[in-house]
């Protein structure tokens, strides 16, 4: 009798396994995660508000050769390059820094496809941000020439497009690998600060006083390597510089990142 019970009692067999959750699936969840949290929607605001004030400035103070498109296009996709990084932060770090990690590492235990997930929204909010930069910079561009009754001008190919759309996502994805890295919202949003501006002025400031930095500068400055795209076609060095910065200081940290979130343990 209790062998039967027994027998009852344990699992069929011939039971289906459960499907994983789609990856599209938690795409769209995690692209809901980055905007639907104070944080999140605040930012948005930000680069709403930063855009228009970019566009009014442009339109009020900038002179009649200076209302063209790449300087519509410039003037709103500043800010939105400096904080929608912060974005990607927030999307990985808010596992640990708001305790959600214990549900979504639950239901669904494969940290790899979450972290993906994540890398995903990431690539896609830096890709459609800067498509909206242009948009706007386009707009700007057709009212201000059309109210002064001038031509427009534009000099922004869609292959500079395409660049310019390009270094921001290598943008977001910075901001993503030190929320991978840190695991903290604010020392990885000063990291990224550090990262973006500190680092880069203080390897500048080296350059003009050491001749031999000024010459390997291309090799170990990201920001200045990654700096032509958004001013026009690379060249075959200036690729080189690129992929070699991005090895060094994006997919190894990333890399040391993701080893160490696989195996820590979630509170």
């Amino acid at each position: 009798m209790t062998a039967v019970v027994i027998e009852k009692l344990r699992p069929s067999r011939t039971a289906a396994a459960v499907a994983p959750v789609p990856l599209n699936r938690l795409i769209h969840v995690e692209l809901r995660k980055m905007f639907d949290t104070r944080s999140g929607f605040w930012l948005i605001a930000s680069v709403a508000m930063t855009a228009l004030v970019a566009t009014a400035s442009v339109i009020l103070f900038g002179r009649d050769g200076d209302l063209t498109y790449a300087n519509f296009g410039k003037a709103v996709g500043f800010p939105m390059a400096v904080i929608l990084p912060m974005i990607a932060i927030l999307s990985v770090t808010s596992e640990w820094s708001q305790r959600s990690g214990l549900t979504t590492f639950a239901l669904v235990p494969n940290r790899k496809r979450v972290i993906l997930a994540k890398a995903y929204a990431a690539v896609a909010v830096g890709a459609a941000s800067m498509l909206v930069a242009l948009g706007i910079g386009a707009v700007g561009t057709v009212v201000c020439t059309a109210v002064n009754g001038t031509s427009p001008v534009w000099d922004v190919s869609v292959v500079d497009g395409v660049y310019i759309v390009l270094g921001n996502v290598l943008g977001m994805l910075t901001g993503f690998m030190l929320g991978v890295l840190i695991r903290s919202s604010a020392g990885a949003i000063v990291a990224y600060f550090v990262y973006s501006f500190v680092l880069g002025s203080a390897f500048a400031l080296l350059a003009q006083n050491q001749q031999w930095f000024h010459d390997a500068r291309p090799w170990i400055d990201v920001n200045y390597a990654q700096s032509v795209l958004f001013e026009g076609a690379p060249s075959a060095q200036e690729w080189a510089h690129i992929g070699f910065t991005a090895l060094i200081w994006l997919v190894v940290p990333l890399t040391i990142g993701l080893r160490r979130l696989m195996r820590s343990e979630i509170k």
